[in-house]
């Protein structure tokens, strides 16, 4: 296959240069060309002819989110990674830059370069996230047929909501809260992986739209019906029973599948915890986190659901799901709230009426 073609955007010809010279150590990918700004990456994308452009937030003239908006404009299909700062200033403009149809994002080392170890870590995220936005992939099959259903063994009653999602995962909670009605019966809890800060701007962003009280996580707090726990960034996040109650855990254990928070994690916690009372929803992202942890919620008799291919930005996680057969059911994205509303209240009604 020929090397994945990038173009870098960046107003530093620092940060270009370091970025260019991280990436030739993949034989996999080429730098095709660069840009100073979002006028000349507009120019120059017919000419390079790029399979992913890596685009800076903040550049003078027309900054990153003007230039997003263009090249979804010119080629709706074209993977955009935006880089950005971590700051408050740049997660929030990585948040609207997701939402208007930026494929993903990486922090980018400081503006002389980082030290060694950060442009490590950057090249090593950059390069796992081209190589997935640029996968070649099979066009899915095209179907009236009903979404499918690969198990339905299980009949507990559902008493909370486990969601995992990485990749295109805030455009798809963004989607989802809003679905969900004011009086939903049951607590939910979310790893979306992301760094301090941007979790915590997400988290206030899905409150702002949901009719659901969505907060960050805090360690101690105890679940109630018609809240949302968004894992905070760089901690691990767990279900743990006292008593009666069931209450969130952070901790700051090591990275699992590459992260922290990870959706094993939670998943794991949760079947512990709650045991077969447990939905599970995995939705679009990068890798396989979140398998192991739903083959524990199957084990211990809850269910589990995955976002469909057609739908999600990269299908690892929820097609690792569906293709170790633990999926209970797969679902386009706009399908995946109705369904989750459909089976806790399917479970708590079924259980009422055996009383």
């Amino acid at each position: 296959m020929p090397p994945i073609r990038i173009l870098i955007v960046d107003d530093s010809a620092v940060i270009r240069k370091v970025l260019g010279n991280l990436l030739a150590s993949d034989p996999d990918i080429v730098v095709a060309g660069t840009a100073g700004n979002g006028a000349q990456a507009l120019a120059r994308i017919p000419d390079v002819k790029p399979d992913i452009v890596t685009l800076d937030i903040e550049m003078p003239g027309m900054n990153g989110l003007e230039t997003l908006v263009e090249i979804r404009k010119l080629y709706p299909k074209l993977p955009v990674i935006m880089f950005s700062t971590l700051t408050e200033r740049g997660a929030t403009a990585t948040l609207d830059a997701l939402a208007k149809g930026a494929s993903d994002y990486v922090t980018k080392p400081g503006r002389t370069g980082g030290s060694e170890e950060s442009r490590e870590g950057v090249r090593d995220e950059l390069i796992r996230k081209i190589k997935s936005l640029c996968a070649v992939r099979e066009p899915p099959e095209r179907s009236a047929a009903p979404p499918v259903r690969l198990s339905a063994r299980t009949h507990a009653r559902i008493d909370l909501v486990a969601i995992g999602s990485s990749t295109g995962g805030p455009n798809a909670l963004t989607t989802l809260f809003p679905q969900l009605p004011a009086d939903f019966p049951v607590p939910i809890v979310v790893v979306q992986h992301m760094p301090p800060l941007f979790t915590r701007l997400l988290a206030e962003r899905l409150k702002n739209i949901s009719r659901l009280d969505v907060q960050e996580g805090k360690a101690d707090q105890k679940l109630q019906r018609g809240q949302v726990w968004i894992a905070p960034g760089d901690n691990h996040m767990t279900v743990v029973r006292k008593g009666v109650d069931f209450v969130l855990g952070l901790n700051r254990g090591p990275q699992e599948n590459s992260c922290r928070p990870a959706v094993d994690v939670l998943f794991r916690s949760a079947a512990q915890s709650c045991g077969a009372n447990v939905l599970g929803v995995v939705l679009t992202g990068m890798g396989a986190d979140g398998t192991r942890g739903a083959a524990v919620i199957k084990e211990a008799g809850g269910e589990v659901i995955a976002q469909d291919e057609a739908s999600s930005v990269v299908w690892g996680m929820p097609g690792s799901v569906v293709a170790a057969s633990l999926a209970d059911g797969i679902y386009p994205l706009s399908d995946i709230a109705p369904e989750v509303v459909r089976r806790v209240s399917m479970r708590r009604v079924a259980t009422a009426a055996r009383r």
